[in-house]
């Protein structure tokens, strides 16, 4: 690989073969990205490599996946993506696996995707449009943005309207009621790892108007069994991360603990893949499970 950046590196620097991706220097449009980088993103780019799993599905949601011809690893939705070409994990990425894509557009996020490789592409005339959602506002603007970027802003605007009307609605039902149940919501098992402050699933209970009881500044606080209980969780969260019948037997260990209420009230959930912490479209799809958790009374219907 690093023979292959050398040799890429030089051609280029000689002028001896054009900038991979753009069709010549007036080719394209000068983008400033969400955070703020100038990218020469082509008029039409057609050959994209995502690099990151949330940007696989924000691509599949504007209706662009035939022109995806990577993928990063452990891009799993929609199960089309499964198939593409893998580039890396998005914190891992190949350089060299992308090169031979021939992209004219990668896009990443900044939220994993290493600056150095981001660089390292630019040098070699890869462009790379860098999105950066760290919550549902953000999440939002940065589908607006690669819509934006991909001359499909209409598709991204009517993408995001729906989720902020289905926000609205959240909103809306958990006003009824003055009730902020307790929710603990747990990641990791062993040791148990739940969610603080800075996180989307701190966000998400929030929004569908419960209490974390795990807030705080540290984003990932680890607890024991005793500590749980104290905390006494109305509401007990296991995501899944795909490992459904690891959660299952969690599950069934926290039910040995009646004095836990989420226990006594039959309120210990396992939320299904992804939707808690993936910024895409399907955020919006976690806060309403969320909020059915959490208030499963004023969404029976």
């Amino acid at each position: 690989m690093a023979l292959i950046r050398r040799l890429l590196g030089i051609l280029l620097f000689l002028g001896l073969v054009p900038a991979i991706g753009q069709a010549g220097p007036s080719a394209g449009r000068i983008l400033v990205d969400p955070v703020g980088r100038n990218v020469h993103v082509p008029t039409d780019p057609q050959r994209l490599v995502a690099l990151a799993p949330s940007v696989t599905e924000i691509i599949y949601a504007l209706g662009l996946q035939d022109r995806l011809k990577g993928v990063s690893r452990f891009s799993d939705y929609p199960s089309g993506a499964e198939t593409l070409p893998k580039v890396g994990s998005y914190t891992q990425l190949d350089v060299e696996r992308i090169v031979a894509l021939s992209p004219d557009l990668c896009v990443g996020t900044k939220d994993g995707n290493p600056l150095a490789v981001v660089e390292q592409l630019d040098s070699l005339g890869i462009p790379v449009f860098v999105v950066n959602a760290v919550g549902m506002e953000s999440t939002m603007k940065s589908i607006q943005a690669i819509g934006d970027a991909l001359n499909v802003g209409s598709r991204a605007q009517a993408i995001v309207a729906d989720m902020r009307r289905r926000i609205r609605q959240v909103a809306d039902m958990t006003s009824q009621t003055d009730s902020k149940p307790r929710v603990f919501v747990q990641i990791g098992v062993s040791p148990i790892v739940s969610v603080g402050n800075g996180t989307f699933i701190n966000e998400l209970i929030i929004l569908a108007g419960g209490v974390n009881v795990a807030a705080g500044p540290n984003p990932y606080p680890r607890y024991s069994v005793e500590e749980v209980i104290a905390l006494a969780p109305d509401v007990l969260i296991i995501s899944s991360m795909a490992r459904s019948t690891v959660f299952e037997a969690v599950k069934a260990g926290w039910m040995e603990w009646p004095a836990i209420p989420a226990v006594a009230n039959q309120a210990v959930f396992i939320a299904p893949t992804n939707i808690f912490d993936r910024p895409t479209p399907r955020l919006v799809d976690g806060l309403e499970q969320m909020a059915r958790y959490i208030h499963p009374r004023l969404f029976k219907e």
